[in-house]
């Protein structure tokens, strides 16, 4: 089965990747590097390489459910970020960690930042099983981002959000890049943010529809 796995990843990248403008070499050996179907829960395993979101954790506690996102938009993301050897990196909502496993692989370092306690130790197990041994899993609200181990040289965002909250842009160092999703559906929007001598400024870059993250909603505004 593992072989047939790599099969269905290279078909992955050929089929998803390439056709949707992911032509950077490095983003696409770490994609090819990762065992996808170990990201998944078991039964879904035939499913990891679909070009669709797949579910890693039901709605529960008022939480939405969780999702893997879909590999072309994902791909898309992390080659827009223009993660650097030795760069520190972290990745908000890693959820299983697939998507930390793929930029340990670009990165120095990656801190995988999760809300929920039992993705954040499926993460940990996997990551550690499978010997990603430069990503610390950590668990925290997403919007806070990590401040114990910034400023951080990329920051990605890793799903659908409704704005960027300037604590996560405040975790950047000068030169840092964050990319995020802003709405939901298909008036989601992939942005790059970058930190230069003090100011952030931001730019639209392409469409995606991607899923929603908890923790990011805009708070109602008040009108009189």
């Amino acid at each position: 089965m593992t072989a047939e796995f790599e099969q269905r990843r290279v078909k992955m990248v050929d089929g998803q990747l390439r056709t949707t403008d992911v032509n950077n070499a490095a983003v696409l050996d770490a994609v090819l590097g990762v065992p996808r179907e170990e990201f998944v829960p078991r039964p879904k395993a035939e499913l990891a390489y679909i070009d669709e979101d797949i579910e890693v954790a039901p709605a529960r506690g008022g939480q939405p459910a969780r999702f893997l996102m879909e590999p072309s938009p994902f791909g898309r993301l992390v080659q827009l970020a223009d993660v650097r050897p030795g760069d520190v990196v972290l990745d908000v909502g890693c959820a299983t960690g697939y998507s930390s496993a793929v930029l340990s692989r670009l990165a120095g370092s990656v801190v995988a930042l999760e809300s929920d306690a039992d993705l954040a130790r499926k993460a940990t197990e996997t990551l550690a099983r499978l010997g990603f041994d430069n990503v610390a899993v950590v668990e925290g609200p997403l919007n806070r981002g990590y401040d114990a181990e910034a400023p951080y040289d990329v920051i990605l965002v890793g799903g659908a959000v409704d704005e960027v909250p300037e604590t996560l842009l405040g975790q950047l160092k000068d030169g840092g890049r964050l990319v995020a999703v802003v709405g939901e559906g298909n008036a989601g929007v992939a942005h790059v943010y970058l930190r230069s001598g003090g100011q952030v400024s931001g730019r639209r870059a392409f469409n995606a529809a991607v899923r929603r993250l908890p923790g990011f909603e805009r708070a109602p505004a008040f009108h009189f």
